[in-house]
């Protein structure tokens, strides 16, 4: 913790940054594993559940803006004291709801706020103020590495718990494990935002990045790439474990699955994050979404085993995460960090429209056509779109900062 202006720790910033992901982004990671045990007590169809977990990507995406927004002008430390009872409130009234427009108010709604103020935007606002910029998007790949290290450990915890305590009390003790965000927001209280000290001067309002971003195409390609990445990760990760259970695959296989996309998202996050440190981030971008598209092809036509299963979640676990490092270090790289955690927010919000609709779309054509094939097909034709969007990038900072920086 600081005092005064002091500057804050890298270490101290990446061990609690990267702990506040662990726990936000490990938590709903899991929520697939739900979608059966809660449908078939409750009596409820998969579309129903999915449109709680879509309206709860809509709901992070949206709300996602204005707490950047917040976190950018009073620090990241209130949004997350915020956010952690929002989360612990949310995953309770999860347990609780007696109909589905309860459940889509809270696992939809609340939790959706939640996250908006405790994963990435947010982290990666303090990351891009404190940590150098030649380290900037190193420490945004350790910090995406540490949520997919919450995948790997959480999602087979939350296993456990639905086994041993059943889906509600489950629920009710993620609920707590939400409140140990708060211990660990102290850590990520920066100088400038602590009373007594000046606040970070600034040269521009909200407003006007706002404009500044919406009128500069590489913003817009990029907001537009994010998308597709939204739509298949959470496609993915919500109905993969029914997928499989449908063609007759023991429980446990999705369980290890979703735990192998987490476990190799370590390695991928950070290579990239490593990578974009040294290589143009346009190219790396394209190539996580085009390899995408060919992993899910090879998954298709090849026999459906468990092993099948394990190394397709190991190749998309590679890919997983990856573009998350790149695209906030791309925004950080062209328009600076003084509205990053806002901007941010903004482009991770086509992100989260993307997964409403990759949520929605598979519980609505399941329950329709009987299958997910043609969400499927959607995923690998998006992704070819997003990795030809990615390659016009221009990564240079727009004119404002070169003007500044000609000053300086």
């Amino acid at each position: 913790m600081q005092k005064n202006n002091q500057p804050m720790s890298m270490v101290q910033i990446l061990l609690c940054g990267g702990a506040v992901v662990t726990l936000s982004m490990g938590i709903r990671h899991g929520f697939g594993l739900w979608l059966q045990p809660i449908t078939q007590e409750m009596g409820w169809t998969r579309e129903s559940f999915a449109l709680a977990i879509a309206i709860q990507n809509l709901s992070w995406g949206v709300l996602g803006i204005f707490g950047g927004m917040l976190a950018d002008r009073f620090g990241a430390f209130r949004v997350l004291l915020v956010g952690a009872l929002l989360y612990a409130l949310g995953l309770a009234g999860m347990a609780m709801a007696p109909t589905t427009t309860w459940f889509a108010l809270t696992a939809g709604v609340v939790i959706g706020a939640a996250q908006a103020g405790t994963t990435y935007a947010v982290i990666y606002g303090v990351l891009g103020r404190q940590i150098p910029v030649a380290r900037r998007s190193w420490a945004m790949g350790v910090t995406a590495a540490a949520g997919s290290f919450g995948q790997f450990f959480m999602v087979p915890v939350e296993g456990s718990l639905i086994s041993n305590f059943g889906w509600s009390n489950a629920l009710l003790l993620l609920s707590l494990c939400a409140l140990m965000i708060i211990p660990l927001a102290f850590g990520l209280r920066e100088p400038g935002f602590q009373p007594g000290n000046a606040r970070p001067v600034r040269d521009q309002s909200a407003g006007q990045a706002v404009a500044e971003a919406l009128r500069t195409p590489s913003f817009v390609l990029l907001t537009a790439g994010y998308f597709v990445c939204g739509f298949q990760v959470m496609f993915i990760g919500v109905h993969m474990p029914s997928y499989l259970k449908d063609y007759g695959l023991a429980p446990q296989v999705a369980s290890i699955s979703l735990a192998l996309v987490g476990l190799f998202n370590i390695v991928g996050t950070y290579v990239a994050g490593n990578l974009g440190q040294r290589l143009p981030k346009r190219y790396l971008l394209s190539t996580i979404y085009f390899t995408r598209s060919v992993v899910i092809v090879l998954f298709l036509l090849a026999p459906l085993t468990p092993w099948s299963v394990y190394i397709f979640s190991a190749a998309m676990g590679l890919l997983w995460l990856s573009t998350v490092p790149l695209t906030n270090a791309t925004v950080a790289q062209i328009f600076g960090v003084q509205h990053l955690s806002m901007l941010s927010g903004m482009v991770f919000f086509s992100h989260q429209v993307g997964s409403f609709l990759g949520v929605w779309l598979g519980g609505y054509l399941y329950d329709h056509t009987g299958s997910y094939q043609v969400v499927w097909y959607l995923a690998i034709g998006l992704g070819v779109a997003a990795g030809l969007l990615n390659l016009p990038i221009r990564e240079a900072p727009v004119a404002r900062l070169r003007a500044a920086q000609a000053a300086a």
